[in-house]
């Protein structure tokens, strides 16, 4: 189905057409009618499917559209992290450019400077703020937040917010908001407490399944059964057989993407790492040059591993096993992006066995595993249930800131 199907407003629609869309995705097929129709929507749909502009779109659409409380804010978005948080306001630069619908991303970590433009946004009045739950309740604690003439909520990544703990904040900022509006809910997975969630927040919503939480068929998975100590010299090896576009490490800890990026640096690669510790300014400095290509090597903590929109990593390396099956689906979709294919290989250490088993059942198959170069020595056993076999395998892999605020309008509005 073409953009051009929906008869988005003129400007709009020029927007898409300089961001390079054509066809809509499944999920925005489905979500963008019922968006534009008013109903409230609960989704479960991935990062990658397309989902940020399936609510972009009709919103900016709508805003066009229909009359609006110039001192108030007319859509607010909740996700969970701050880099969610610029990526959704970048996207909605690109999509709006052409329109004068206003946007600011609210979120911790910034300077003073960026404060006092949350400040005057949230209180005199934008279209659509992009915010981080804590970011929002520290500007609705000091009483000048303008909620009075709100349309539009989404929430995105309903479930990593739940479990990032943020479920009161939401409702708090939830019950700041006027009981009259079209509610968005998206969500990677629906458990339980989603669903009870959505039957406080949504009114009879239309629910929309784009498809299980399963990785994208595109992805090559290996994996490395190896000891602690082998881990670094084999993402050594790994990064050094072969070229890839752009490479993704996911450490589960600070400490250990401190320790890889040091290492890696004395290879003389291009990397650099990204985690908590770093300021917000270096962070998004940081993945500016990955996007643009020029960082070749991004070694980071779980903060990148949903909703970081890049299309061309061509390799993504689980330093460490991922939580749980839901991360790891999440980890390894930043690769096969954008029709492309992509390598993922998981590194599993003796005490991560039992969880990458669990990821296994998730996935209904057993993910290959590589046998480690003889250089490095043997690896330990991948114990399976009670029974144990050796780590046989089949060779090697070949295998603006946000919130450029503006409330001017043409006329006619």
């Amino acid at each position: 189905m073409k953009f051009s199907a929906f008869n988005f407003d003129s400007r709009l629609s020029e927007g898409i057409e300089a961001s390079g869309y054509e066809d809509a995705t499944p999920v925005q097929e489905l979500v963008i009618p019922l968006v534009l129709e008013g109903k409230d929507v609960i989704a479960s749909a991935q990062t990658g499917t397309g989902k940020t502009a399936a609510f972009l779109l009709p919103l900016i659409n709508n805003i066009l559209s229909t009359p609006f409380d110039e001192h108030s804010i007319t859509a607010l978005i909740i996700v969970p992290t701050r880099e969610l948080a610029i990526q959704i306001a970048q996207h909605m630069e690109g999509l709006s450019y052409f329109t004068s619908v206003s946007s600011i991303a609210v979120y911790g970590g910034g300077d003073g400077g960026a404060f006092v433009q949350e400040k005057k946004a949230l209180s005199m009045g934008a279209d659509v703020v992009i915010c981080t739950p804590g970011k929002m309740i520290a500007h609705i604690n000091m009483g000048y937040v303008k909620f009075s003439g709100l349309k539009y909520l989404v929430l995105d990544e309903a479930d990593r917010m739940l479990d990032m703990g943020f479920y009161d904040d939401i409702m708090r900022i939830i019950n700041a908001l006027p009981a009259k509006r079209q509610n968005l809910l998206f969500s990677a997975t629906m458990p339980s407490r989603i669903r009870e969630m959505a039957k406080k927040i949504l009114h009879n919503p239309a629910e929309i399944n784009i498809a299980i939480s399963k990785p994208n068929e595109k992805i090559t998975q290996l994996a490395y059964v190896v000891y602690e100590a082998q881990k670094i010299p084999l993402v050594k090896f790994i990064l050094h057989q072969k070229e890839f576009s752009s490479v993704l490490v996911f450490c589960s800890s600070k400490q250990a993407v401190k320790q890889l990026t040091r290492e890696l640096k004395r290879t003389k690669l291009a990397v650099d790492e990204i985690h908590s510790d770093l300021e917000q300014d270096k962070r998004e400095e940081v993945l500016m040059y990955f996007k643009s290509g020029r960082l070749k090597v991004l070694i980071a903590t779980d903060i990148l591993s949903r909703g970081i929109d890049i299309d061309n990593i061509g390799l993504v390396i689980n330093y460490d096993v991922p939580h749980d099956g839901e991360d790891y689906v999440h980890r390894i979709g930043r690769t096969a992006r954008a029709a492309a294919e992509g390598t993922a290989i998981t590194f599993i250490s003796e005490k991560e066995q039992r969880k990458f088993q669990s990821i296994e059942r998730l996935l209904g198959k057993e993910v290959p595993k590589e046998k480690i170069p003889e250089q490095f020595g043997e690896g330990p056993e991948y114990r399976k249930g009670h029974h144990s076999h050796p780590n046989n395998g089949r060779g090697h892999p070949n295998g603006k800131r946000p919130g450029n605020f503006s409330r001017n309008r043409p006329a006619g509005r």
